[in-house]
């Protein structure tokens, strides 16, 4: 029967999107993997593909359509043998009115077509039809995988070509992830009403400002962190003059390449190494476990407009400072542009929030779930310092400020992680052993 394509869920925080542009048109046919729209999410432009084949019986919803709810038809797919006559008027796929009807049809034997060519009648489990496409029953009959052993990741949970491609024989069903209970989001504080507020200042001049997507997501995200993670805070000064002059003397030495390193890099390949030497601060909090990561995936966040990114730098443990820079100058480039793919700002097991470039001293930043700890860095500001001997002199001081989960982590070890920090920082030399 004819399927609904539904508006897919292209971030983990996406709930709505722009349905930017159309790639396609009615009457195109379409396989597994083709480039159906192109869809603006809460933090980037995403092309969307197919996920099953067919024909592009109608599209319902046109492209610039904004606030278009995830999972919200918007378009439809007919299969072979379907025509624009069997889509229901309104647009929709036709809803299976008898199931005892439709149950019969599945089971019919279909003596008159080649056994090699048809396909597998549609299965059931404890009474339920089981959705999947003719070329998924198709390939599971070819293979002897039980259907109901898989978990489908098209349209309403329907089984396509790539769900039966992936699976094994025998694989048992995937278990659904627990759901948060209700009664959890409903405890949680709400301030005034947005009449309420717009009372208060009647009678004032004020802008009206519309919150976009990412407005959005930043502030349930935040939200979430301040109420549900139980922050503490460590503060330590780094004396930066060693770091500075071995920063200078090794730009001279890569001016040829045309490469530049920042101080941040510095910071970037400091906090890798330091997660390294203290693996039990290198963790996420999982709801009922803690998970501990063996490489050092460090998030950076990158101010834009509007918002901000926090790309990750995959095993930065690993990777030399002119790749990290060159790294980070294309992922911070991409960010501001929003073209960065999800997989681009996902995971990690820490971040780094640097304000030191706008003059801020120090801070406290909110950690970004479910991320362990994140570091606030301020900027380098001359002060006088007690030196080994006990003399006073000028040194240029950087104070840092980690956030840590006291899920994750515990004081000590938060301390521990700080001095491994320390020691890269003020040694800058040993992170080139």
């Amino acid at each position: 029967m004819p399927t609904e394509v539904l508006m897919p869920a292209l971030s983990p925080t996406m709930e709505q999107g722009t349905l930017a542009k159309w790639l396609v048109k009615e009457g195109d046919t379409v396989s597994s993997g083709d480039l159906l729209a192109e869809i603006e999410t809460d933090k980037a432009t995403m092309e969307f593909e197919a996920v099953d084949e067919g024909v592009i019986g109608k599209i319902l919803v046109e492209e610039g359509t904004e606030g278009v709810a995830v999972n919200t038809p918007i378009a439809v797919l007919l299969e072979e043998g379907e025509s624009a006559d069997d889509i229901k008027e309104g647009g929709s796929a036709p809803k299976a009115e008898a199931p005892a009807k439709e149950e019969a049809k599945a089971e019919a034997p279909a003596a008159s077509a080649p056994a090699a060519s048809a396909a597998p009648a549609a299965p059931s489990k404890d009474g339920e039809r089981i959705f999947a496409s003719p070329l998924a029953r198709r390939i599971a009959a070819d293979k002897g995988i039980d259907l109901a052993s898989i978990k489908g990741s098209g349209p309403k949970g329907r089984i396509v070509k790539s769900d039966v491609e992936n699976a094994k024989p025998g694989a048992a069903p995937a278990k659904e992830e627990a759901k948060a209970p209700a009664a959890a989001a409903a405890a949680a504080p709400a301030g005034p009403s947005a009449d309420a507020i717009a009372k208060m200042y009647e009678g004032r001049e004020y802008e009206e400002v519309k919150l976009d997507g990412m407005r959005k997501t930043i502030a349930a995200r935040l939200t979430e962190a301040k109420q549900t993670i139980p922050h503490f805070y460590l503060r330590r000064d780094i004396q930066l003059d060693a770091l500075l002059k071995f920063r200078s003397q090794l730009n001279k030495q890569l001016e040829g390449r045309g490469v530049k390193l920042s101080v941040n890099d510095f910071i970037i390949k400091a906090c890798a190494l330091a997660l390294q030497a203290v693996p039990d601060c290198n963790a996420v909090w999982a709801g009922d476990r803690v998970l501990k990561l063996k490489p050092s995936d460090v998030a950076v966040a990158v101010a834009i407009e509007g918002g901000l990114f926090t790309p990750v730098l995959k095993d930065a443990d690993t990777k030399s400072l002119s790749a990290l820079s060159a790294e980070m100058k294309d992922l911070a480039t991409r960010a501001r542009d929003r073209k960065l793919a999800p997989h681009e700002y996902q995971g990690g097991t820490f971040a780094i929030s640097n304000l030191g470039m706008f003059g801020i001293d120090n801070f406290d930043a909110v950690i970004n779930p479910p991320h362990g700890a994140i570091l606030a860095v301020g900027s380098g500001v001359k002060k006088p310092v007690v030196g080994a001997d006990g003399e006073l002199t000028v040194a240029t001081v950087m104070s840092v400020t980690l956030s840590v989960d006291h899920r994750v982590i515990d004081g000590a070890l938060g301390a521990e992680f700080l001095k491994a920090l320390v020691e890269n920082l003020e040694n800058p030399m040993v992170m080139l052993a």
